[in-house]
């Protein structure tokens, strides 16, 4: 019997794919001395902009920055509220706090787990100034719907894309229409550095400029500083590395579709909800998130975990169950999420999985819930 893990994310296989590659592009920019703001970074920019369909990129410190820097980039700050789902990562609320405004969250719907639209237009509040759609594991949030609320009611949008590098909707990619998009390079995305590096994407000239006057202290050009601004550059080793991994994205994101495939053929006859691709979507799969009924998930999550098979939460509580936003409200405000919450498994997913480890899964998956105790089905929904 194979007893080898199966690891939740892999990096080896796809550092040891650009080694070679990164090692040359360190030591020319060791010889180069060129450590702050080198050609690396601005060929970097120009090649994700490029690839993301946007007239402009701006290489940041961290994606937590980025949603920030473009909030503040569009005017946001004291006094206005942001609009955000309920089921993301904490950073999207905190950067929003950070650049002094409030985060207001709408529910989620059911089946994909994207922001709900109708409850996104729901929030909105006279001292509304933007809305923040999440791109959540690797699909893109109903922009067409977004946009067309953000219109009637005078608003910018800020898309969170941490998750969604070259995913599409209806053929456009990230910040198409949009006021801007914000991107996480964190190791584990699907284009990941080899620390903390972000981005912000936009076509208003304007807009990108002044995140790109932000994140260098205000200073268009050396001691002359015309605004109060951060230190948030993009680092030029980390710009190697992410010049040599999105020559290779576009491939390992096919993987990790073949991947999905995979996922959906073994598990469709499982109690397991499976996750729903929205129409018009191509879908990355940063994440592959399964559901399970909540009394049943420790013992889905135990019995992987005893087969050596590596499992995740994203997210085990929404935004307004964590200390820090416990005044944007209740237990129970927000049901779908809450209950999502307590239900989601996320399953192995990275471009080296082989169809041998995705077996162990599967069978690993039916034995944990069989020697689990019965249950009734939770009911199948297939990704497609």
């Amino acid at each position: 019997m194979n007893t080898t893990p199966v690891s939740f994310l892999d990096l080896s296989a796809m550092h040891a794919e650009v080694a070679d590659e990164v090692a040359a592009g360190f030591a020319r920019v060791l010889d180069t001395c060129a450590f702050v703001g080198g050609p690396d970074v601005a060929a970097f920019e120009r090649e994700f902009a490029a690839a993301s369909g946007r007239a402009h990129c701006v290489g940041l410190a961290n994606g937590t920055d980025a949603i920030e820097l473009a909030l503040r980039a569009m005017g946001i700050g004291p006094g206005d509220e942001v609009v955000i789902p309920a089921n993301t990562f904490i950073a999207t609320a905190e950067a929003i706090a950070r650049a002094g405004a409030r985060p207001v969250l709408a529910e989620i719907d059911e089946k994909t787990m994207l922001v709900d639209t109708a409850a996104l237009e729901a929030a909105i509040t006279p001292r509304t100034a933007a809305l923040v759609p999440v791109h959540l594991y690797g699909q893109l949030a109903p922009m067409e719907e977004i946009q067309a609320v953000a219109r009637r009611h005078g608003l910018g949008v800020l898309e969170d894309a941490a998750q969604a590098q070259l995913a599409t909707r209806h053929g456009q990619g990230i910040g198409t229409g949009s006021t801007a998009a914000a991107t996480s390079f964190y190791p584990g995305k699907n284009l990941g550095a080899y620390g903390d590096a972000g981005a912000a994407v936009a076509d208003d000239d304007a807009v990108a400029e002044q995140i790109r006057l932000l994140a260098n202290h205000g200073s268009p050009s050396k001691y002359v500083h015309t605004t109060l601004g951060f230190n948030s550059r993009l680092d030029t080793l980390q710009a190697v590395v992410l010049r040599a991994k999105l020559r290779r994205l576009e491939g390992w994101n096919e993987l990790r579709r073949a991947a999905a495939d995979r996922y959906a053929g073994l598990l469709a006859d499982t109690e397991l909800v499976l996750p729903v691709v929205a129409e018009g979507n191509l879908h990355v799969w940063h994440l592959y998130v399964v559901r399970v009924e909540v009394a049943r998930r420790q013992v889905l999550i135990d019995g992987l975990t005893q087969a050596g098979i590596g499992t995740g939460i994203h997210y085990p509580a929404p935004v307004h169950l964590h200390q820090p936003f416990a005044a944007l409200g209740t237990p129970g405000q927000f049901p779908i999420a809450e209950r999502a919450a307590t239900e989601m498994v996320s399953l192995p997913m990275h471009p080296g999985l082989d169809a041998a480890s995705q077996d162990r899964v599967a069978a690993a998956v039916r034995s944990s819930l069989a020697t689990g105790g019965a249950t009734g089905a939770a009911g199948v929904v297939s990704a497609g």
